[in-house]
């Protein structure tokens, strides 16, 4: 076991439970990597300025250097220090964080679920993409098509991708483009979500090609960690019978999913500039793996957290990150998951009759199901 296995290890958390006993920040020599896993070393590689998001030597991954997809990456306000993260994330957040509750559950409720794990993959990785193009102006077809290139993009985002995943990264990242451009140049968009990240981008910077480049962030976020979400629940459901009654609170359910075994295991952090965290002295060129899921599980952050309470109170996560990298779109998120969830139980799906495996990822953690024979 080594904390990159971890990720889709049937169960990872008696691993992360040995790693902060060992310490909060220690180097892994195998990794090569700093390991961050408890709650305090997490919570301060995320707020110091000198911890980012991409190496100062390789601010776009080089596999994907040249092409539309990283074109794109590199005007991601999730890839991006400075500046560069804080005005695209001042136009967009406000507007995720604005959206009707009632809105997302119709959107939801309108998308026709099919019963079996064909339906389920469908419900989990498309239907989450089509709820926010819907909520940004496009059209139920328009939706479908894009959550399709969406899948096609966030391939190129994995370490796993193979060169004919990035060359369709590429042309997919060129399609959602042109699909944004003709939306921005629609004088009929009603979309109120759009209007108003199209007005406090516009006070913060004029860039067109950036504004764009984080609307299909936008999708690319929202595709694999609400998956991960639904399936998720959907796995707790079916490891514990009892939690699936009429009666279950599903918006509790989601929110301590995300917390107990969440979607998003690790991130990493590279360092800027010689620094001390959680009193280890780190270089100029560290790398740091941190991980959120051991982080969600530590003592020090939740009573009892080994234990799956749909009633915790003052429930506390790392899973949607924290400071200045923090998702900003945490609440649709949730919303989406917990909506798409109840539609999914309302069909009365045979869940014993389902097998899983965790899909490939060295951060991610998503059953994929299938029918059992």
């Amino acid at each position: 076991m080594d904390p990159i296995i971890a990720a889709t290890h049937a169960d990872p958390y008696p691993y992360y439970a040995q790693l902060r006993a060992n310490g909060g920040l220690v180097f892994h020599q195998g990794l090569n990597v700093w390991v961050a896993s408890s709650a305090r070393a997490v919570a301060a590689v995320l707020a110091h300025p000198d911890c980012h998001v991409r190496p100062s030597h390789e601010p776009v991954p080089k596999a994907i250097v040249g092409g539309m997809a990283g074109k794109v990456f590199g005007q991601l306000m999730r890839m991006n220090e400075g500046e560069r993260q804080r005005c695209p994330r001042l136009a967009i957040q406000p507007g995720l964080a604005s959206i009707d509750a009632v809105e997302v559950n119709a959107l939801v409720a309108a998308r026709l679920i099919t019963p079996g794990a064909e339906g389920l993959y469908k419900a989990m990785f498309r239907g989450p993409v089509c709820v926010v193009a819907a909520l940004l102006g496009f059209s139920p077809a328009q939706g479908r098509a894009i959550s399709e290139l969406t899948g096609d993009f966030v391939a190129c985002l994995s370490a796993l991708g193979e060169q004919a995943q990035r060359d369709a990264a590429h042309v997919a990242a060129d399609h959602l483009s042109g699909y944004f451009v003709e939306l921005l140049d629609d004088p009929n968009n009603q979309s109120a979500l759009l209007a108003g990240i199209r007005q406090r981008f516009a006070a913060t910077s004029g860039d067109a090609e950036m504004l764009i480049a984080n609307l299909i962030g936008l999708f690319s976020q929202t595709y694999e960690a609400t998956a991960g979400l639904i399936s998720n629940a959907l796995l707790a459901l079916i490891r514990t019978p009892s939690l699936h009654s009429e009666s279950t609170p599903i918006d509790d359910l989601i929110a301590e999913v995300q917390r107990f075994d969440p979607s998003v295991q690790n991130t990493r952090r590279f360092v800027a500039a010689p620094c001390e965290i959680d009193g280890v002295s780190l270089n100029s060129g560290d790398v740091i793996l941190v991980l959120l899921a051991s982080a969600n599980r530590d003592p020090q952050l939740n009573d009892h957290p080994d234990v799956f309470l749909l009633d915790r109170p003052e429930r506390r996560s790392f899973t949607f990150g924290a400071g200045r990298h923090q998702c900003p779109g945490q609440g649709l998120a949730l919303g989406i998951a917990s909506a798409t969830l109840h539609q999914i139980l309302a069909m009365k799906p045979s869940l014993d009759q389902l097998k899983w495996h965790y899909r490939p990822s060295l951060n991610g953690r998503i059953p994929l199901f299938s029918d059992c024979p």
